[in-house]
Protein backbone atom coordinates (compact mmCIF):
# COMPACT_ATOMS: atom_id res chain seq x y z
CA UNK A 1 0.00 0.00 0.00
CA UNK A 2 1.64 3.51 -1.06
CA UNK A 3 2.39 5.32 2.07
CA UNK A 4 3.04 8.94 2.93
CA UNK A 5 5.07 10.02 5.51
CA UNK A 6 6.29 14.07 6.57
CA UNK A 7 9.18 14.71 8.62
CA UNK A 8 10.22 17.92 9.70
CA UNK A 9 13.39 18.11 8.37
CA UNK A 10 15.22 18.36 12.35
CA UNK A 11 12.69 15.44 13.87
CA UNK A 12 13.39 12.53 11.88
CA UNK A 13 12.19 10.45 14.90
CA UNK A 14 8.80 12.16 14.89
CA UNK A 15 6.51 11.78 11.91
CA UNK A 16 4.39 14.89 11.42
CA UNK A 17 1.78 13.01 8.94
CA UNK A 18 1.77 9.53 8.01
CA UNK A 19 -1.20 8.40 5.81
CA UNK A 20 -2.05 5.49 2.86
CA UNK A 21 -4.98 7.42 1.86
CA UNK A 22 -4.05 8.31 -1.85
CA UNK A 23 -6.08 12.19 -1.51
CA UNK A 24 -3.84 13.00 1.43
CA UNK A 25 -0.41 12.10 -0.11
CA UNK A 26 -1.44 13.81 -3.30
CA UNK A 27 -2.68 17.09 -1.71
CA UNK A 28 0.52 16.64 0.69
CA UNK A 29 2.93 16.18 -1.90
CA UNK A 30 1.32 18.93 -4.09
CA UNK A 31 1.88 21.67 -1.42
CA UNK A 32 5.54 20.38 -1.81
CA UNK A 33 5.88 20.52 -5.79
CA UNK A 34 5.42 16.47 -5.83
CA UNK A 35 3.08 15.20 -8.62
CA UNK A 36 1.50 12.08 -8.03
CA UNK A 37 -0.94 10.01 -9.87
CA UNK A 38 -2.20 6.31 -10.09
CA UNK A 39 -2.14 5.16 -13.53
CA UNK A 40 -3.78 2.02 -14.94
CA UNK A 41 -2.33 -0.50 -17.66
CA UNK A 42 -4.91 -0.65 -20.66
CA UNK A 43 -4.23 -4.56 -20.65
CA UNK A 44 -3.33 -7.42 -18.33
CA UNK A 45 0.45 -7.65 -17.88
CA UNK A 46 2.29 -11.08 -16.77
CA UNK A 47 5.10 -11.13 -14.05
CA UNK A 48 7.49 -11.34 -17.55
CA UNK A 49 6.39 -9.18 -19.74
CA UNK A 50 8.94 -7.62 -21.57
CA UNK A 51 9.74 -3.79 -22.02
CA UNK A 52 7.96 -3.03 -25.22
CA UNK A 53 5.01 -4.97 -23.54
CA UNK A 54 5.31 -2.85 -20.82
CA UNK A 55 5.61 0.25 -22.73
CA UNK A 56 2.56 -0.32 -24.47
CA UNK A 57 0.30 -0.92 -21.87
CA UNK A 58 0.97 2.66 -20.69
CA UNK A 59 1.23 4.57 -24.22
CA UNK A 60 -1.40 6.94 -23.74
CA UNK A 61 -0.17 7.77 -20.28
CA UNK A 62 2.87 8.20 -21.33
CA UNK A 63 2.28 10.43 -24.49
CA UNK A 64 -0.24 12.74 -22.31
CA UNK A 65 2.73 13.39 -20.04
CA UNK A 66 5.01 13.65 -23.30
CA UNK A 67 2.91 16.37 -24.63
CA UNK A 68 2.76 18.18 -20.81
CA UNK A 69 6.32 17.92 -19.48
CA UNK A 70 8.29 17.65 -23.14
CA UNK A 71 9.88 14.34 -22.24
CA UNK A 72 12.53 13.16 -24.84
CA UNK A 73 13.02 9.70 -24.08
CA UNK A 74 11.71 6.84 -21.78
CA UNK A 75 12.66 2.96 -20.55
CA UNK A 76 12.14 0.54 -18.05
CA UNK A 77 13.61 -0.46 -15.48
CA UNK A 78 13.73 -3.57 -13.28
CA UNK A 79 15.73 -4.56 -10.17
CA UNK A 80 15.76 -8.16 -8.26
CA UNK A 81 16.35 -9.49 -5.05
CA UNK A 82 19.38 -11.56 -6.67
CA UNK A 83 20.87 -8.65 -8.67
CA UNK A 84 25.00 -9.00 -7.97
CA UNK A 85 25.19 -5.36 -7.90
CA UNK A 86 22.16 -4.43 -5.63
CA UNK A 87 24.01 -2.88 -2.71
CA UNK A 88 26.30 -0.81 -4.90
CA UNK A 89 23.17 0.25 -7.09
CA UNK A 90 21.35 0.92 -3.26
CA UNK A 91 23.74 3.00 -2.08
CA UNK A 92 24.33 5.39 -5.33
CA UNK A 93 20.68 6.61 -5.06
CA UNK A 94 20.52 6.65 -1.16
CA UNK A 95 22.69 10.24 -1.05
CA UNK A 96 20.77 13.39 -1.48
CA UNK A 97 20.98 14.90 -4.91
CA UNK A 98 19.56 16.89 -7.53
CA UNK A 99 18.69 16.28 -11.03
CA UNK A 100 18.42 18.79 -13.45
CA UNK A 101 15.53 17.66 -14.88
CA UNK A 102 12.53 16.30 -13.12
CA UNK A 103 12.89 12.60 -12.23
CA UNK A 104 9.79 11.12 -12.97
CA UNK A 105 8.99 7.45 -11.92
CA UNK A 106 6.21 4.87 -12.60
CA UNK A 107 5.67 2.06 -10.63
CA UNK A 108 4.77 -1.03 -12.65
CA UNK A 109 5.54 -3.76 -10.09
CA UNK A 110 7.18 -3.48 -6.58
CA UNK A 111 7.84 -0.45 -4.72
CA UNK A 112 10.26 2.00 -4.13
CA UNK A 113 11.10 4.86 -1.36
CA UNK A 114 11.08 8.33 -2.91
CA UNK A 115 12.37 11.20 -0.30
CA UNK A 116 11.65 14.83 -0.73
CA UNK A 117 13.85 17.48 0.77
CA UNK A 118 11.86 20.80 0.47
CA UNK A 119 10.73 23.73 3.01
CA UNK A 120 12.31 22.23 6.24
CA UNK A 121 10.27 18.95 5.54
CA UNK A 122 11.43 15.52 4.70
CA UNK A 123 8.71 13.76 2.55
CA UNK A 124 9.05 10.12 2.49
CA UNK A 125 6.58 8.57 0.03
CA UNK A 126 6.34 4.74 -0.19
CA UNK A 127 5.76 4.43 -3.99
CA UNK A 128 3.59 0.93 -4.78
CA UNK A 129 2.37 -0.77 -8.67
CA UNK A 130 0.48 1.60 -10.03
CA UNK A 131 2.30 5.22 -8.54
CA UNK A 132 3.62 8.05 -10.55
CA UNK A 133 5.86 10.17 -8.92
CA UNK A 134 7.62 13.25 -10.55
CA UNK A 135 10.18 15.44 -8.53
CA UNK A 136 10.88 18.17 -10.03
CA UNK A 137 13.69 19.48 -11.43
CA UNK A 138 16.43 20.98 -8.81
CA UNK A 139 14.37 19.15 -5.82
CA UNK A 140 16.47 17.67 -3.04
CA UNK A 141 15.67 13.80 -2.75
CA UNK A 142 17.17 10.34 -2.69
CA UNK A 143 15.84 7.02 -3.43
CA UNK A 144 15.45 3.68 -1.27
CA UNK A 145 15.12 0.46 -2.66
CA UNK A 146 15.74 -1.56 -0.09
CA UNK A 147 17.87 -4.30 0.54
CA UNK A 148 15.86 -6.35 -1.04
CA UNK A 149 14.80 -4.36 -4.39
CA UNK A 150 12.30 -5.89 -6.44
CA UNK A 151 10.48 -2.99 -8.71
CA UNK A 152 9.84 -2.57 -12.44
CA UNK A 153 9.34 1.22 -13.27
CA UNK A 154 9.12 3.19 -16.44
CA UNK A 155 11.56 6.54 -16.75
CA UNK A 156 10.81 9.17 -18.17
CA UNK A 157 13.44 11.81 -19.15
CA UNK A 158 14.07 15.03 -20.70
CA UNK A 159 17.53 14.43 -21.21
CA UNK A 160 18.42 12.26 -23.62
CA UNK A 161 21.09 10.71 -21.32
CA UNK A 162 19.27 9.79 -18.96
CA UNK A 163 19.85 9.91 -14.77
CA UNK A 164 22.35 12.22 -14.27
CA UNK A 165 22.78 13.41 -10.29
CA UNK A 166 24.62 16.29 -8.61
CA UNK A 167 24.50 15.33 -4.81
CA UNK A 168 24.91 17.92 -2.17
CA UNK A 169 26.93 16.60 0.18
CA UNK A 170 24.39 16.75 3.09
CA UNK A 171 24.35 13.78 5.17
CA UNK A 172 20.35 14.11 6.06
CA UNK A 173 19.74 10.87 4.52
CA UNK A 174 21.22 8.84 6.69
CA UNK A 175 18.89 10.48 9.36
CA UNK A 176 15.80 9.03 8.20
CA UNK A 177 14.49 5.49 8.41
CA UNK A 178 15.27 3.17 5.17
CA UNK A 179 13.09 1.01 3.43
CA UNK A 180 13.30 -2.33 4.85
CA UNK A 181 11.81 -5.25 2.45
Amino acid sequence: MSQLTVYDEAEPAKPIIKSDNINVIVDELARAGIQVERWTADRELADDADNDTIIAAYQDEIDRLVSIGGYQTWDVVSMNPDHPEKDAFRQKFLDEHTHSEDEVRFFVRGSGLFVIHAGGKVYAMLCEKDDLISVPANTKHWFDMGPNPSFTAIRLFNNPEGWVASFTGDKIAANFPLLEN
